[in-house]
Parts: C-alpha cells; structure tokens; sequence
C-alpha cells in the first residue's frame, strides 16, 4: 500500500501498514527492522521497493517512511516526515496478578489499548501463576498498539511481590483497588469524588482467588487508595481489567478529553 509524503495524513490511517521500531526518528534518517520485521513486511504485508509506511517509537511521534530494498530478504526503512506529533500518554499503572498464556496476552493487549504507561506483574498471596514471560508481554503490547494506532507503548516490570511495593507506596499516586469484598456502590461516583487527588494513579487487580485478608489490610492502610466494587457479579481478572481501566479512563483520564 503506497502513498505519497504530500499527501495528508489522517490522524488514524488504518488502511496504512504501522509498524514500531524502536530506533531513533528524524527526518532524512534510516532504520534498520530486524529480521522478523523485515520478513513481516517483505513476505506478509509483500511490500515492494518504494512503498511507504508509518512508523513509531513511543517517543518521537508517527513518521512516514519509504521502504528501499536492500536484498531479497533485508528491508530499510528511510524516514521523510513526522506525521503525528508524540502524545502525552496518562500516568496510569496497571498492577495484576499474573494469568495464564492467552488470557495474559489479552489482559495486556487490551491495557495497552486502554491507555496504561507501565504494566506492573504483582505477586500477592493467592497468585497461581507465578512465572511470566516479559518479552511475550512487550510483543502484546506493541502489537495492540501498532493496529489501533497508539502512539505509546507501556514499560513492562519485573514482577515483584505486592507487600514489597505496597510498603514502599508513594503517597502522591492514587491507588484504585476493584475488590469482591467492597459494598457494592455506583463506581462512577467514588471515582469521580476522588477527582481532586487524580493525577498519578494506578489501578491493582487481584488474583482470581482473590486478595489474602493481610493483604487487604495492607493496601486499605495507605492514605492514598481508592477501593470500590465493580458491581454485584464477580468477574474474572482480565474482565475486571477492561472494566476497571474504563472506568478510571473515562472518570478520571484522558477518555474526558
């Protein structure tokens, strides 16, 4: 699919091929795809010398780029013009007990859709599935963010126990808790009367057996926590995530415009 650096581009072109390459972009310059990415767009999308395409980095904003063919299996990427400027992506961290294989990769492709900056592998009490594969979490995440035209990719962490991080809580970052156990009450207005200390925030979901008594207490202990119900039916910990990070986006985030 080809078309032309004076031609406008519109701020999502989803019939355009996009593709993250974490190199730096400015015009005039070259980027090198590796050889997966090379093989994706010479052998899948069967792009051909001349063809343009956008690119991204999470941190200089969308570019046009032409392809050159350097050989039958290596492409080069030459970079004309910055097409969408970097956006400023919320502070929002997303803490979840790690789940198994295809519902992980849904979690985070959908955080990553929602708007998340940081994904944060939690292990509480309860965690059955303790080992996680970050590199896998990385390609999810850039992935959802190359098909829906996202601009930002979020920093994966190491998982780290959540006694540890609680305890080391920083006070100025809002702490919203889903949990089964809290009254069930409209969660749009407990987020909405937290909107005074929303600026960094972050949203904890709990394994699928639940927080550990100890651990409730710990996180209801912090000055800076917001814990509310997501209503009468308890929903599995990725359909919790897709709740909860909606409602934080269009309560208290970029969703409000």
């Amino acid at each position: 699919m080809a078309f032309h650096s004076g031609r406008p581009v519109p701020r999502y072109d989803f019939d355009a091929p996009r593709l993250f390459i974490d190199q730096p972009m400015r015009a005039g310059a070259s980027l090198d795809p590796d050889r997966d990415q090379s093989n994706y767009l010479l052998n899948v999308l069967r792009l051909a010398d001349g063809d343009r395409i956008l690119v991204f980095n999470g941190r200089d904003g969308e570019w046009l780029a032409g392809l050159r063919l350097v050989s039958r299996k290596v492409a080069q990427l030459d970079l004309f013009e910055a097409v969408r400027p970097q956006e400023t992506a919320p502070d929002l961290h997303y803490l979840f007990a790690p789940l198994k294989h295809a519902r992980l990769d849904y979690m985070v492709q959908k955080a990553a859709e929602c708007g998340v900056s940081r994904l944060v592998p939690v292990l509480t009490r309860r965690t059955q599935n303790t080992r996680v594969n970050l590199e896998r979490m990385r390609a999810n995440a850039i992935e959802a963010a190359e098909q829906c035209g996202i601009l930002t990719v979020p920093e994966v962490d190491e998982p780290r126990k959540l006694e540890a991080i609680l305890e080391r809580w920083p006070t100025d970052r809002l702490l919203i808790v889903p949990d089964e156990d809290a009254p069930v009450q409209d969660p749009l207005a407990a987020l909405s009367g937290a909107r005074e200390r929303a600026g960094r925030m972050a949203v904890l979901i709990g394994p699928e057996g639940g927080f550990d008594p100890a651990e409730r207490k710990m996180f209801r202990a912090l000055p800076n926590v917001l814990v509310l119900s997501l209503g009468p039916r308890i929903l599995r910990a990725d359909t919790a995530a897709v709740a909860a990070l909606s409602l934080v986006q269009a309560s208290l985030g970029d969703w409000r415009g």
